[in-house]
């Protein structure tokens, strides 16, 4: 028996529609260093429309691929919305892959036209002559003129503003099939060539219902939503879609999001709401701290993703009287798996609960599996692999089904954690980066947190390097701030009571920066080359 409810694709443009029709009155502002440029949505998916048109004109039709090379901003919003919506593939391309990785996933897309910002033109114009497939690059002036270098190696790029001008009317929105393509991002790369994952429209729609109905993200039309999290990475994690779809006016700050410049804008533009990785938090963090006139207060709710989120950052945040929690998730679920609010009857406000990595949201299925694959109890103590499953997680890559990392329907995720009996998930580590010592698992993740609540550290990052004894032990690669003393006894003393004695690292670097992926995570592959190498003067305790 079939039901009598009416089959309405779920599609991008759909979302569109709903935000230009219903939330007249929200508006997207861009920031340019020093103030913000405004526009409605009406207006904006008026823009919309004409870009499509456009991007028909020069050949774009559905099934084709156009990239973007982008910061974010309203005219990256407009390509959000314009390119699923004509039925052709968003491509946004990570502005901080290396050279080879860019040349590898352009080509392996496929893209036809890529959007660029003037700023970063010249990245892409070091790369162009190796870019097999694309035809057109379309200029958005950001504040920085082209020199006659770029735009030879560019092959005289067009101008999106005059492309715009050039459309009386918008395209005319074709009816699409729900399953088709909408936008394809591709992972960072740490471990090999980026992989593509190919979101439709349907994972899409859904995954901005899920990220509304959380309770975690109170996207509505009277927040406003600083998306500080890079266009090109997932989505944003959402945040575009999921804030046009209930009319948060949304804060775009572009290339600006140092911690100083971040400052400004929350003060300029006064946002209640935001997300991004515990660096950027860090960091507006310590400006707060050497500026202590810096108004924050609009903010309300932070959430923190991409890595664990250190107990230094929820108290420093918590003096603010801004409260920040955390949501886990990967390229290959769109993001949004878990968020970390309280459960009934707790105070939402209690920093156990918002320590934790997440508690599962509707439309994801998640379990826990040894290594043989047997699906492990959630006690809260148990730990094995994460795998998931649902209607907005890949069921391969694109051109590589990886049959390693997708089965039965789940996707493994790679992350060693537990589950409790309330769905709350604790991530351990990466089962990459799990430190294996005496035959037990030793945490990168617990290690590197504890490490950075000693008074004078920065940032740290812990990971397994050789033992002619144990196997493995850790490595605990330190930043201070300028004119702190830490020492490693100091780190160890810090340590003792808070973790298991045989976990505290002997082997203790001093440097000036961490490297970090083209998403702001530690780059710990990049600290294991460099310990290999001999580049890291280290520091050996005995026990």
């Amino acid at each position: 028996m079939l039901s009598t409810m009416q089959d309405v694709p779920l599609t991008v443009t759909g979302i569109l529609r709903h935000g230009q029709r219903i939330h007249r009155r929200s508006r997207v502002l861009t920031f340019d260093g020093d103030a913000v440029r405004s526009v409605t949505f009406p207006d904006l998916a008026e823009r919309t429309g004409r870009l499509a048109a456009a991007l028909a004109r020069l050949g774009i039709s559905q099934g084709d691929r156009v990239g973007t090379f982008m910061w974010n901003t309203s005219e990256h919003l407009e390509a959000y919305f314009a390119v699923p919506c004509m039925g052709a593939v968003l491509h946004t391309l990570n502005l901080r892959l290396f050279t080879e990785q860019l040349i590898h996933i352009v080509n392996e897309a496929g893209d036809r036209v890529i959007l660029v910002h003037s700023t970063v033109a010249p990245l892409l114009a070091r790369v162009a002559s190796s870019l097999r497939t694309v035809e057109h690059y379309i200029v958005v002036d950001d504040g920085a003129p082209l020199g006659d270098d770029v735009r030879a190696a560019l092959g005289s790029p067009l101008s999106y503003e005059e492309l715009l001008a050039g459309e009386a009317e918008g395209l005319e929105w074709p009816e699409l099939d729900e399953r088709s393509a909408a936008a394809m991002c591709y992972t960072s790369g740490t471990t090999g060539d980026p992989k593509g994952v190919v979101y439709s429209h349907r994972s899409t729609f859904l995954h901005a219902f899920g990220a509304n109905n959380t309770g975690a993200f109170q996207f509505t039309d009277r927040e406003t939503s600083l998306v500080i999290v890079p266009m090109f990475h997932v989505n944003a994690w959402g945040y575009p879609y999921a804030g046009w779809m209930t009319g948060a006016d949304m804060v775009m700050p572009a290339r600006f999001l140092q911690g100083a410049p971040l400052a400004r804008l929350i003060e300029v533009a006064r946002p209640t709401i935001s997300a991004g990785v515990p660096t950027i938090w860090a960091d507006l963090l310590r400006h707060v701290d050497a500026n202590p006139q810096t108004d924050l207060s609009s903010l309300k709710l932070l959430v923190s993703g991409g890595s664990a989120l250190p107990r230094a950052v929820v108290d420093g945040f918590d003096r603010l009287g801004i409260r920040i929690i955390q949501g886990w998730g990967m390229t290959e679920t769109s993001p949004v798996c878990a968020v970390s609010v309280a459960p009934k009857g707790e105070d939402p406000d209690d920093v156990s609960w918002r320590l934790k990595t997440g508690r599962i949201i509707p439309g994801v299925e998640l379990r826990i599996v040894d290594q043989e694959g047997g699906e492990l109890p959630w006690d809260g103590t148990t730990t094995g692999e994460i795998e998931v499953r649902g209607p907005w997680i890949a069921a391969a890559y694109f051109g590589d089904p990886a049959p390693e990392k997708f089965h039965d329907g789940w996707l493994r995720t790679g992350d060693i954690a537990s589950v409790d009996e309330l769905g709350y998930v604790q991530i351990a580590d990466r089962l990459k980066d799990v430190i294996k010592s005496g035959g037990e698992w030793i945490s990168s993740v617990a290690l590197e947190n504890e490490l950075m609540g000693v008074p004078g550290v920065v940032e740290a990052s812990v990971v397994g390097v050789p033992d002619d004894k144990w196997g493995e032990r850790p490595l605990a690669v330190v930043v201070t701030a300028p004119g702190a003393t830490v020492t490693p006894e100091a780190m160890r003393a810090h340590l003792e009571g808070r973790v298991v004695k045989w976990w505290i690292p002997e082997r203790w670097a001093f440097v000036e920066q961490l490297p970090k992926t083209s998403v702001g995570k530690f780059d710990k592959k990049a600290i294991r080359v460099a310990y290999a190498g001999g580049e890291l003067a280290v520091q050996s305790l005995d026990d």
